[in-house]
């Protein structure tokens, strides 16, 4: 599989990246033996490189894949925290838990974080540049679906990685539309910063549409890597085909286009879904009941921790 220099981090990583978004208990919630046998057979495939994050509860079905296999892929994971302990904690959790000396990449975990980000998670991202000091980090990254946060990472000496979301529908994409974030993207590259991309099928929604969005992606100037979920060994299978050069035609059975489902009967319409939504597509409507806006979800499940009455799943 083509592998390319993560900018001048001096990081090669694989063009398919594998996501373990959508295997752990935010999304399909699989069994963690299974979740184990997909990042196995990914590493086995010529899959090096796996993105996590602490909020997705994967780093023990990463480390059994690495224990099977005796393969030490790159790693990027991420925090949401925003004070300098609580980002430190992150940290060692995801090198406790991984069973590793460092981490090759750390994201602060800022996806709909407007242009005061950098003033926010100013203590973590001070954390993060002393572990990096420290050798427990490799390279600091921005995990953000805001154009103009990329653009100003852009600029950021203490930002060696930037990991935006693009799709040719340009969904999910704020404070700036599709253009405005390819042109955050060479911006990022020329500065020789390294860049890989999330949600190129946009959550699932465009599978149907799985050639011309990944024609799409792959065509991105400055992007070294596209970052999908997988929660099959056939969509693991199909997407390593597809990315080594293979003619692939028929979407294997078990890939299908997720959504996010509001079990109305349970929901006491609290409201905490709201905020927990990266994409503004939930509202309580009328009933008093949460609702989800199936144009603007994401499906990424960040919504579903945050129930307290369990009433949301990604299926």
């Amino acid at each position: 599989m083509l592998k390319r220099f993560l900018g001048k981090t001096g990081i090669q990583v694989s063009e398919l990246c594998f996501g373990a978004l959508p295997m752990g208990p935010l999304q399909k919630n699989l069994d963690g033996d299974y979740c184990a046998s997909l990042a196995s057979y990914a590493l086995r495939n010529g899959i090096n490189f796996i993105d996590t994050a602490e909020m997705y509860k994967t780093y023990e079905p990463i480390q059994k894949a690495m224990k099977e296999t005796g393969i030490r892929p790159v790693i990027a994971s991420k925090s949401n925290k925003k004070t300098y302990k609580d980002m430190e904690n992150a940290v060692n959790e995801a090198l406790t838990k991984l069973d590793i000396d460092y981490i090759d990449i750390f994201h602060l975990h800022a996806a709909r974080e407007r242009e005061n980000v950098f003033e926010l998670y100013s203590e973590s991202l001070s954390c993060l540049m002393d572990l990096k000091a420290q050798g427990k980090i490799r390279a600091v990254g921005i995990s953000t679906h805001s154009a103009a946060v990329a653009s100003m990472a852009a600029e950021k000496d203490d930002i060696d990685v930037v990991f935006p979301i693009i799709n040719i529908s340009g969904l999910g994409i704020i404070d700036g539309n599709r253009d405005d974030m390819e042109k955050a993207i060479k911006k990022i590259s020329l500065s020789g910063k390294g860049v890989y991309l999330m949600k190129a099928l946009a959550g699932g929604g465009l599978l149907t549409k799985y050639s011309e969005a990944m024609e799409y992606a792959r065509g991105i100037e400055g992007s070294a890597s596209i970052a999908l979920g997988m929660t099959s060994l056939e969509e693991v299978e199909y997407n390593i085909r597809y990315f080594d050069g293979h003619n692939v035609n028929t979407l294997p059975e078990t890939s299908s286009m997720k959504k996010a489902l509001i079990f109305k009967a349970i929901c006491k319409g609290c409201g905490k879904c709201i905020s927990a939504c990266p994409n503004k597509a939930i509202i309580i409507d009328e009933e008093n009941k949460a609702n989800i806006d199936i144009n603007m979800c994401l499906t990424c499940g960040y919504c579903t921790p945050v129930c307290p009455e369990f009433a949301i799943r990604v299926v």
